[in-house]
């Protein structure tokens, strides 16, 4: 079975072909990031137009990549919620009419569960790619960081789960990214936050974990705390305006308030996800979303837990094709119902 995957929840225009739900033979993605970077973030218009773009060559190539024809592809997959509105739109209305157009099954999946599902994917042609060496068990304990998501979800089997906790006001990737901008680092600011942080010290400063209930998150007045923080190196009052911070602080400081934030934004991670470990012994613990390829989560969570962690590998850690191909293929194997190609719409605040 061949489900060809599309995403186009944000800047990335995506599109995959993956094989019985393991095994990838083609990933290609565009992204409008360099356009975005000028701005400082994603604008939603320009995220749009650049998927009208670049839609139909990302999936021609992903056919072509993967040595397929429509003749050989079963159904199609396509990211219809959670994301931004316009872009979603793009996605959506092309699955459908290529549906309609080859007489294919369609299936309309969250973006956040394709995430959970990249880690599903072990086997590859491609040059370049690192697969886990078996997909994950259950019961199966995900993490999922993102810009735009922090949560810990308990699967007993595939669409079967609980969510434990979540974010209950920034996600941790949102959190990276403003923590750059206070740093004055490009966009985007995960990985320049990494980056900084890697030159740093973690244990210059205390800054606070937020106390939530049990398994839900904050990142908010972490974020806060880093302002203050950065607003006192030099000598500041809060009313110090944020956007003229970057120029007063020197690279020392940057680094150490960068590798200060990181340690406490992943612990605060870590920490709820051992618990969760602890309550519910999970056989599989995976981890999801574009915060997935930060390499001090990773490291905390190989010390913090006491079971092998297959992570994804990193290219499947951000927005692409090939984690909604793989949850399409689950889809089909598991009897979902397919959508009308004629009435899929869109769901921008779709939640898992």
């Amino acid at each position: 079975m061949k489900v060809l995957g599309i995403e186009t929840s944000c800047d990335e225009t995506a599109a995959a072909v993956v094989e019985d739900g393991r095994r990838l033979l083609s990933n290609v993605v565009a992204s409008s990031m360099d356009l975005q970077a000028q701005y400082g973030g994603v604008v939603p218009e320009i995220a749009a137009r650049s998927h009208i773009e670049a839609i139909l060559p990302v999936i021609h190539q992903a056919l072509s990549d993967a040595d397929c024809t429509w003749d050989d592809i079963d159904a199609i997959a396509v990211t219809h919620g959670a994301g931004l509105g316009g872009s979603l739109l793009v996605g959506v209305m092309t699955a459908r009419s290529l549906a309609i157009a080859h007489g294919k099954p369609l299936y309309g999946v969250n973006h956040v569960m394709g995430h959970v599902y990249a880690n599903f994917l072990t086997s590859s042609a491609l040059p370049g790619y690192a697969m886990p060496a078996q997909p994950p068990q259950f019961p199966m304990l995900a993490i999922i960081v993102s810009g735009g998501h922090s949560q810990l979800a308990l699967f007993e089997d595939h669409f079967n789960y609980q969510l434990l906790g979540r974010t209950q006001d920034d996600a941790i990737g949102e959190a990276f990214d403003k923590v750059a901008k206070i740093l004055g680092l490009p966009y985007p600011g995960g990985p320049q936050v990494a980056a900084a942080a890697a030159k740093g010290n973690p244990l210059t400063f205390t800054l606070p974990k937020a106390k939530m209930g049990k398994y839900d998150f904050s990142f908010s007045g972490l974020k806060t705390a880093v302002l203050r923080l950065a607003q006192a190196q030099i000598g500041e009052t809060h009313e110090f305006a944020s956007t003229k911070l970057a120029a007063r602080l020197s690279e020392a400081q940057k680094h150490d308030i960068a590798a200060s934030f990181q340690r406490v934004a992943i612990e605060t991670i870590v920490d709820k996800a051992r618990l969760a470990y602890d309550e519910f012994a999970p056989v599989s613990v995976v981890v999801a979303g574009g915060v997935a390829a930060n390499a001090e989560l990773r490291r905390q969570l190989v010390a913090a837990l006491p079971l092998s962690i297959e992570f994804p590998d990193l290219k499947l850690c951000t927005d692409n094709g090939a984690m909604i191909a793989t949850l399409g293929c689950f889809h089909v194997k598991t009897g979902q119902p397919a959508d009308d190609p004629y009435a899929l719409g869109i769901a921008p605040n779709l939640s898992m």
